[in-house]
């Protein structure tokens, strides 16, 4: 299945944004009737399953790898500028809302018009600042999108893939998006690696290469696999993540989604088409002006 947004948005001081092609390879859904049932039960909805759905951006102003690195410029606007209008075409999001602990991050997020939920300096992840603001929202949510603001040219329909995967797989708690690795990011410790089972769900994520071969080498012919930064939870799920205590391999590998799979949880994977061009570091807003330049995109 492929989707097709050409759908641009603008603010004070205008966007365009072009949408790029999105396939997404369905994985089966084989939850059986008497663990959906199940699944329904316990998260006490009588109508549509997981209906309501809140995209929270959570942005920290310090950084060990990028201090300040919501607020750089791309091309003329702050980044999370650029994320929140991305988020914004997204269908199946509600409500968008940016959650930080830095004044001069929401000074700058309600100057172009975003809902800012401030939070604590103590939270230590992305996760937990997300449920940190679901909290102090007025309105119940039953899905949590925790879009990161480091993806300013994320397309809306990835949003919308993984809203749906959660919404089909009642056995899993959390979802999350991935695409073709470059074989020039194979041993990148920023760039995430992921291996799923044959149903769509996740195995394991790691900073190295994985499957690593007894060559040592990079195959070429196996379709390694790079995570995106973007993932949905069930908002119970979400309330409880904070509340495990931190494990060996997320530890270990400094990647938070770990702990949740270390602790027995399901968490369902998409395929996406996606040219990967995240902000990770200073030297990746050169590449992410030049790919914008490229394609015609301000």
């Amino acid at each position: 299945m492929s989707t097709r947004s050409s759908s641009s948005t603008s603010s004070s001081s205008s966007c365009g944004s072009s949408g790029t092609t999105i396939a997404w390879i369905g994985y089966g859904i084989a939850a059986i009737t008497a663990a959906a049932i199940g699944a329904r039960f316990y998260l006490g909805q009588t109508t549509k399953f997981r209906s309501r759905v809140v995209g929270i951006i959570p942005a920290r102003f310090a950084s060990s790898r990028f201090e300040g690195k919501p607020l750089v410029q791309i091309l003329g606007k702050p980044m999370i500028q650029r994320t929140w209008e991305r988020a914004k075409l997204a269908g199946s999001l509600d409500h968008i809302v940016v959650a930080t602990d830095d004044d001069k991050i929401a000074e700058c997020c309600r100057g172009f018009g975003a809902d800012v939920i401030m939070t604590s300096v103590s939270c230590r992840n992305g996760t937990e600042r997300c449920n940190e603001a679901l909290q102090k929202l007025d309105k119940k949510y039953d899905i949590v999108v925790n879009i990161q603001g480091d993806e300013p040219l994320l397309e809306p329909e990835i949003i919308d893939g993984i809203v749906k995967a959660l919404q089909d797989a009642p056995d899993a708690v959390f979802s999350t998006a991935v695409t073709s690795l470059k074989p020039e990011d194979a041993f990148d410790p920023n760039r995430v690696k992921c291996v799923v089972d044959n149903r769509g769900y996740a195995i394991y994520f790691s900073r190295g290469l994985i499957p690593y071969n007894k060559s040592g080498k990079v195959n070429p012919q196996f379709p390694y696999l790079l995570h995106l930064g973007i993932q949905s939870y069930d908002s119970k799920f979400l309330k409880i993540y904070p509340e495990l205590e931190p494990t060996p391999l997320q530890l270990e590998e400094d990647l938070e989604q770990l702990k949740v799979l270390e602790n027995g949880y399901k968490m369902k994977v998409i395929m996406v088409d996606h040219e990967a061009h995240g902000v990770d570091i200073p030297e990746d807003v050169e590449k992410i002006e030049s790919l914008m330049r490229q394609k015609n995109l301000s």
